[in-house]
């Protein structure tokens, strides 16, 4: 009998999953303090992990985990290091939730693009149409659009956009020339080239030493001034400070924020306050759909790695 800990609630199509197979039992654990996590994760053998952290000092107490299945695909939460050093398997829900961030992207870009809030705000203020003409609006159509990082949302998004008869470009130094252009893209081998050229952006790509700040206030000025630039990867790609800078110095058209440097954003944070952006709570993947898939697809991962059937593509490699 193998021992789950589902860390913070998931979806129920995913624990009635793990009730129907006879070699698992599950706990919820709903306390993610520290001191609870230490106090309770040693006896299971693998864990469900969502936004809470699993550092050294509370992995090194969990000598039975053999698994960690991240509901969702980043994994900075986790202390790479020590986990590849006892050998406990990272897993990732590499397919679950493409769709929905690729439809939360384009969301995005055709909610700044229409300047559907000012609509909005004129329609409710009994405006109407009377400085309706005075509000800048663009299309999509013919428009250039940067794609920076070409995994599985990368590839989703790319139909879509392709559906607005736009042209997109691609950026990934990992990802071969011949399977961005049969997905309908234009590989290109530098990100600032791409920058300087797009009309949208839409980031996808790990949070690392080398993308830290990478869209910064150097880079945002050199920029179409009505660029829109979306990021539902990991915050911290773009520096917020500079962001807000470059939007109130009219340097790009806007922005649209899924992820944050801190999570709950800080309410001091100038962002806020900015209408040239538009926000979300990390919840590119909230949808009915794929909170379902996301839940099932966590659970399925730790069967599958104790049957010793599981799909490789969901392993991390360390």
């Amino acid at each position: 009998m193998y021992k789950i800990a589902i860390i913070e609630e998931i979806h129920k199509d995913g624990i009635d999953l793990l009730e129907r197979h006879p070699d698992f039992e599950y706990e919820l654990i709903s306390d993610v303090s520290e001191k609870n996590l230490i106090n309770k994760l040693p006896k299971f053998d693998a864990c469900t992990l969502r936004v809470s952290k699993l550092d050294e000092k509370i992995l090194k107490s969990c000598s039975k985990l053999k698994a960690i299945s991240r509901h969702g695909v980043g994994y900075d939460n986790v202390d790479l290091n020590y986990i590849k050093k006892k050998n406990i398997t990272l897993l990732v829900t590499a397919t679950a939730n493409a769709v929905a961030v690729a439809e939360h992207v384009i969301s995005m870009f055709l909610f700044l693009s229409k300047a559907m809030s000012n609509y909005d705000k004129e329609v409710r203020n009994g405006n109407f149409k009377l400085n309706s003409k005075k509000i800048k609006t663009f299309e999509m159509l013919n428009k250039d659009i940067l794609i920076a990082g070409f995994g599985r949302i990368g590839k989703k998004l790319i139909s879509r956009c392709l559906a607005f008869d736009t042209n997109v470009y691609v950026y990934d130094p990992y990802v071969d020339e011949k399977i961005i252009k049969k997905s309908g893209g234009i590989k290109i081998n530098s990100i600032i080239d791409g920058l300087k050229i797009a009309d949208y952006v839409s980031l996808h790509m790990p949070l690392t030493k080398e993308t830290k700040n990478l869209i910064n206030y150097s880079i945002l000025k050199q920029m179409k001034k009505n660029a829109i630039i979306v990021n539902t990867a990991r915050g911290g790609i773009i520096n917020e400070i500079d962001l807000d800078k470059a939007l109130n110095e009219n340097l790009i058209f806007g922005a649209g924020l899924d992820v944050f440097e801190k999570e709950p954003i800080n309410l001091d944070n100038p962002l806020l306050g900015n209408k040239k952006v538009i926000l979300s709570p990390h919840s590119a993947t909230f949808t009915d759909e794929c909170t379902s898939r996301m839940g099932i697809e966590t659970i399925k991962n730790i069967i599958d790695f104790f049957e010793n059937k599981i799909d490789k593509s969901m392993i991390v490699k360390l």
